[in-house]
């Protein structure tokens, strides 16, 4: 890897992260009105997140079981409002513990 092919990358990855960010400050001068539009705006965020972190957490453990129990601890876990930490924590805790007892059975 070149030096010139390192500052490029470098370069289209700030231009692809800020123009997203900068862009409806420039489209949109006024304030929203349109309610749908509003919640459409609201909801995007997470889902373009779920989109790209849910898929993962299936090829990420070692086998299917494991993640459809973390999975399930995340979710239920996130239906009963805790924080982002204590269910990452406690998802990941999760499957280590499945994984551990498929190897052990």
């Amino acid at each position: 890897m070149t030096f010139s092919y390192l500052c490029l990358s470098i370069l289209s990855m700030a231009l692809v992260t800020y123009l997203p960010r900068v862009l409806p400050l420039i489209l949109f001068r006024r304030h929203i009105e349109n309610r749908f539009f509003q919640s459409f705006l609201l909801y995007m965020p997470y889902a373009i997140l779920a989109a790209m972190v849910f898929p993962e957490v299936f090829g990420s453990t070692g086998g299917i079981i494991s993640a459809i129990s973390g999975t399930l601890v995340a979710l239920g876990m996130s239906y009963f409002r805790f924080g982002l930490m204590p269910v990452a924590i406690a998802s990941t805790c999760t499957v280590f513990i499945v994984e551990q007892l498929i190897v052990v059975l």
